[in-house]
C-alpha cells in the first residue's frame, strides 16, 4: 500500500496573512480514510486500514518547509473477510509480527497550485523503503476552522517492490494484480 503514508497531506494554500507562522495538525481517523483496491480475476478487492496516526506541520511563510509524517497499524487491515485478512496479516504476506507499521515521512513539499501540491518522501512497508510522491489537494481552507480536509493521490504501488508476494504457486493461481491503487482522504485537527 501509504500508503500511504500513507499517508498523508500537507500544503499551504489560500492562507490569510493573519495566521500564525506555523501550525500543527493531527490526523483524525474518525473522519479519514486510508484505503486500497487490487484487481483479482474478474473483480476488485477493496480494503482499508482502520488504525493510523499522523501529523501535518504547516509553515505558512515557507510552505516548502512544511512536513508530514504518518504511521499505519498494519494489524488494522480490513477487507471485510476475516479469513482473508488473517492470511494477509500472516508471515506469508504482511508479516505483522515483524513489520507492524507502514510509515511515510516527507522530505520536501512543493506547491503546484492555489489549492494543491506535491509531498515527496519515504514510504516504508514490509521492511522496504521507497520514495513516493503524494499529490494533495486542500478541500477546506486551513484558516477557516480548527479542522481541514485533504484529498491525496499516489501512483499505484507495485507489490513486488515491497516484497509483498505470496508463494509462487499461490501467485500463479490467485490472479491478484501486482499493482495496488491507494485511496486517501485525511481530516486533520489543529493541535491545541
Amino acid at each position: 500500500m501509504k500508503q500511504g503514508n500513507l499517508v498523508t497531506a500537507v500544503l499551504i494554500i489560500g492562507l490569510s496573512p493573519a495566521v500564525l507562522a506555523s501550525e500543527l495538525y493531527r490526523f483524525d481517523p474518525s473522519g479519514s480514510t486510508i484505503g486500497f483496491s487490487v484487481h483479482q480475476f474478474l473483480g476488485t478487492t477493496q480494503g482499508k486500514f482502520t488504525k493510523f496516526s499522523g501529523k501535518i506541520e504547516v509553515d505558512y511563510q515557507h510552505p516548502e518547509n512544511s512536513s508530514v509524517t504518518a504511521q499505519i497499524d498494519v494489524r488494522s487491515l480490513d477487507t471485510r473477510i476475516k479469513k482473508r485478512d488473517d492470511h494477509l496479516r500472516s508471515a506469508e504476506f504482511f508479516n505483522v509480527e515483524k513489520y507492524p507499521q507502514i510509515t511515510f515521512k516527507s522530505r520536501s513539499v512543493k506547491q503546484t497550485g492555489t489549492q494543491s501540491g506535491d509531498i515527496f518522501g519515504d514510504l516504508t512497508m514490509h521492511g522496504v523503503t521507497k520514495t513516493a510522491t503524494l499529490r494533495v489537494k486542500l478541500l477546506t481552507a486551513l484558516n477557516e476552522t480548527n479542522r481541514t480536509r485533504w484529498s491525496v493521490t499516489i501512483d499505484p504501488i507495485t507489490r513486488r517492490d515491497f516484497n509483498l508476494m505470496f508463494a509462487p504457486a499461490t501467485e500463479t493461481v490467485s490472479g491478484i494484480s501486482q499493482t495496488v491503487a491507494i485511496n486517501i482522504e485525511i481530516e486533520a485537527k489543529r493541535a491545541e
